[in-house]
């Protein structure tokens, strides 16, 4: 088989699987407060042989999103399977999982013995107040500070935690996730709003920018940049101590797409090239009329033979995806 490479030259070297887009969280930004599936879950084993594939094709790190992951049963015997595959140069594949903390405390540890390597924890607020307000649940911050510790002594390190953040609502977070990020040594990454949440309240307005981000934080501290691979989606910068690390993902303000490496499976077995696919690919029906592993692969290389150049936000005539994040998977 050969390495999936886009019509732009653009290797594809990074999968995210969705395995739910149910969540325990109702983050404002996100969920207009429904709980339940609107897409199906497929048996794992399916994802398996989804992630087979592509490692086949040069897929060399796997992510394992949703919804809240940690909500499936059987997470931790799924990452045990991932880890036994291998990539075309017969390395182990990159694991990584992003969750939003509330159950990762006891899992943290097994996760780590099944093979995951890294963990990044979705936390837009370090105040527990706030964030109560953001994703209406009352109980989720110690939770998620004790998933983050346990994460750190199981040692998934570095911890991330991503931060979207919207303004007039969590701004006022910049500095105290920069101080959180040294104290806890945690690599902080904030992320600019993105169309593509249920309610669809999006507005350029709202977006608080990369730029905008470090002239807040160099009032606190001066930043450094620390060199980041052309295909990664964050901008990296150290304190002018050495001490913390922070991240910031520009989609909106400094968009990534000429380097983007990434594709996506959905938890019903669609895959989306980009999050602003206006269409899905359905890799699940070839393997339900009992194609075989080529027959997968034909597929998705035809697909991400048609991998958009770039999104369109902001731009005139701009439709957003027919999907919001939680049921695409991050």
């Amino acid at each position: 088989m050969e390495r999936l490479t886009d019509k732009f030259g653009r290797p594809i070297t990074d999968l995210r699987i969705a395995i739910t887009d149910r969540c325990n969280y109702k983050c404002v930004y996100c969920r207009t407060g429904n709980q339940g599936a609107q897409y199906a879950e497929l048996p794992f084993a399916d994802y398996a042989r989804m992630a087979r594939v592509f490692a086949g094709l040069g897929i060399e790190k796997v992510r394992i999103t949703g919804g809240e992951p940690l909500l499936r049963r059987g997470v931790v015997g799924f990452v045990e399977e991932l880890a036994g595959l291998r990539t075309l140069d017969d390395r182990p594949l990159d694991l990584a999982i992003t969750t939003n903390g509330h159950l990762l405390a006891e899992l943290a540890q097994p996760l780590k013995d099944a093979g995951l390597r890294r963990v990044t924890v979705s936390m837009d607020a370090v105040e527990p107040e706030r964030f109560a307000r953001i994703t209406r649940v009352s109980n989720g911050f110690h939770a998620v500070l004790a998933g983050i510790r346990a994460s750190q002594k199981a040692g998934l390190d570095p911890v991330k935690v991503n931060c979207v953040l919207l303004r007039g609502f969590n701004d006022d977070q910049i500095v105290e996730f920069g101080k959180f990020a040294r104290d806890q040594g945690v690599v902080v990454r904030f992320i600019e709003f993105m169309p593509l949440e249920e309610e669809r309240v999006w507005s350029p307005e709202i977006v608080v920018t990369l730029a905008e981000v470090l002239e807040r934080m160099r009032r606190f501290r001066p930043l450094v940049e620390i060199p980041h691979a052309r295909s990664e989606t964050a901008r990296r910068y150290t304190f002018d101590d050495g001490v913390g690390e922070i991240g910031i993902i520009a989609p909106v303000s400094q968009p990534f797409c000429g380097h983007c490496s990434r594709v996506r499976v959905t938890s019903d077995g669609k895959i989306r090239t980009c999050l602003f696919s206006l269409f899905d690919h359905d890799l699940h029906e070839v393997m339900r009329r009992g194609g075989a592993d080529e027959d997968m692969a034909a597929y998705i290389g035809q697909v991400i033979a048609h991998k958009e150049a770039r999104h369109h936000i902001g731009e005139p005539g701009f439709e957003k995806p027919s999907r919001s994040m939680v049921h695409i998977g991050g």
